[in-house]
């Protein structure tokens, strides 16, 4: 399996475990600002590789009027001045073809959403730009299927991908979390990617309504995943989840990720000694 790399940060084997975090969307400056500080500290404190997340567009919201974030002119510049700022890598979702030119002029990461993660145009288009991609895997997907995706993106030279297992869709507005998922994809030979905070959303239910999540099965799903062999973490955060704008109950607070995250690398230091991940 071959590593993922972008700037400094480097995850796969013979690697920490990876963190990718941040809020749902990007709201306002100050805000975002203020996360990715607190998670730069953080991490920085216990030398986990991190990258920055932040969508400057959902376009997957359960109604026309939620917030689908400011868009790309003034997030992407914003994305950029976290980079400048605290030397992080920076992510967000790209849900169209042509977008992916702008967004990455100033993304290190380009991230291809679940549900469309198997859009042939979408892809190719990411993965000529050269900068390196994230594939969510789609909840309607099984985790072999996602060599799809691998190859569509090799067949233009992007080979810095990263794969991420987010949940499978079982009957009605609820995910599960089957982790053979986890090792089955990394025989594309990608490094696999653990998303705890969108498995325990329950979809059909507005996300601020707190019935709409169980972030309090965060840090089981977490411990679970990095055993299974994950290679890093995609972890939704806020300082106060109840007032985000997008998945506000399904995010997890700063507060609760920093002994969640002690957690993970000890047990991720532990999987990489007997050869798991």
């Amino acid at each position: 399996m071959s590593a993922f790399t972008v700037g400094k940060v480097t995850i796969g084997p013979g690697h920490p475990l990876g963190l990718i975090a941040g809020p749902c969307v990007i709201e306002e400056p100050d805000t975002v600002m203020r996360i990715a500080e607190s998670l730069v500290k953080l991490t920085d404190r216990l030398k986990v590789p991190y990258i920055f997340k932040a969508s400057y567009e959902k376009d997957n919201r359960g109604s026309e009027k939620n917030y689908r974030g400011p868009g790309a002119q003034d997030g992407l510049k914003l994305l950029k001045k976290v980079r400048d700022t605290f030397g992080c890598p920076v992510l967000s979702d790209v849900h169209r073809g042509v977008d992916a030119e702008e967004a990455a002029q100033y993304l290190d990461v380009l991230q291809v959403p679940a549900y469309l993660c198997q859009q042939t145009e979408l892809l190719l288009a990411i993965g000529k730009t050269g900068k390196g991609v994230n594939v969510k895997k789609g909840q309607f997907l099984a985790p072999e299927g996602m060599a799809g995706a691998v190859s569509k993106l090799k067949s233009v030279g992007n080979t810095n991908v990263l794969l991420t297992e987010r949940g499978s869709s079982f009957g009605y507005n609820r995910l599960i979390s089957d982790f053979r998922a986890i090792p089955i994809m990394k025989e594309t030979g990608c490094p696999v990617v653990f998303d705890a905070t969108h498995v325990v959303r329950l979809y059909g239910i507005p996300s601020a309504d707190p019935r709409g999540g169980e972030p309090q099965y965060v840090p089981m799903l977490v411990r679970a995943g990095v055993a299974a062999g994950a290679d890093a973490l995609f972890l939704e955060t806020h300082f106060n989840p109840p007032q985000a704008w997008c998945d506000a109950a399904s995010m997890i607070p700063l507060k609760v990720l920093e002994p969640l995250l002690e957690q993970a690398v000890s047990l991720g230091a532990m999987t990489r000694k007997w050869g798991l991940a």
